[in-house]
């Protein structure tokens, strides 16, 4: 099963989160990202943010998540960053804040687990003027069987830097993407639903048929 458009949830999220961003000034990113994270349907969203980012996208895709009831998460740096997210979200009125995990790089390979026992990611959104932030978060990724749609902030940075979606979604093909020049460059990874099975059919063992032409005497032996 992959990931579905559904064009009038996107239009209502894009509406609903021109209200909401109203007052913030800053059209543009955070319509398009709602838009897309409710068209897709997406069931689990999943956000970085850092203290003194904007706060508009956070809002977008809180808009979407009330379209799907879609669980929102938003994955923070330290506990100073998760209190500045939450009261600015509170601030904007948002009615149902999302859930925050703190994920402190200097822990190493336990905060690496808690990301991966988010499973089922199908709408990620980082942001590249925390490359190692960001980078860690999108390694450790564990994307739903639909696919995901991965929205990285700042995106010329990660285009100038040596990081690579390749080597970011190693199990999952990227299928395509894009750069949208908004928000210091919106750069959009669209990644492959998973395989109906884990073993490739390369993988698949296969069974050598043994068969006897009785008019002929001939004997064939076909590989199923």
């Amino acid at each position: 099963m992959k990931l579905i458009w559904s064009p009038e949830t996107a239009s209502k999220a894009y509406i609903d989160t021109v209200k909401s961003c109203e007052s913030l000034g800053t059209p543009g990113a955070a319509e398009l990202v709602s838009a897309m994270a409710a068209g897709w349907n997406a069931t689990l969203i999943v956000e970085t943010w850092s203290e003194g980012e904007t706060i508009a996208i956070s809002i977008g895709l809180n808009v979407a998540s009330q379209h799907t009831n879609a669980r929102h998460i938003c994955i923070v740096p330290n506990a100073r960053s998760e209190t500045a997210y939450l009261q600015a979200m509170t601030q904007q009125s948002c009615l149902n804040l999302p859930e925050t995990i703190i994920m402190n790089e200097e822990e190493g390979e336990e905060t690496e687990s808690t990301i991966q026992k988010l499973q089922g990611i199908d709408f990620l959104v980082t942001d590249w003027d925390q490359k190692d932030f960001a980078a860690n978060v999108l390694r450790n990724a564990a994307f739903g069987s639909r696919g995901a749609v991965v929205v990285c902030r700042s995106g010329y940075r990660r285009s100038a830097s040596c990081f690579s979606w390749t080597r970011a979604f190693s199990d999952r093909k990227v299928v395509r993407t894009v750069t949208l020049p908004v928000s210091g460059g919106l750069e959009i990874a669209h990644v492959s639903a998973a395989r109906s099975s884990e073993k490739s059919d390369n993988n698949i063992k296969k069974k050598w048929i043994k068969h006897i032409d009785r008019n002929s005497g001939e004997e064939h032996v076909i590989r199923m």
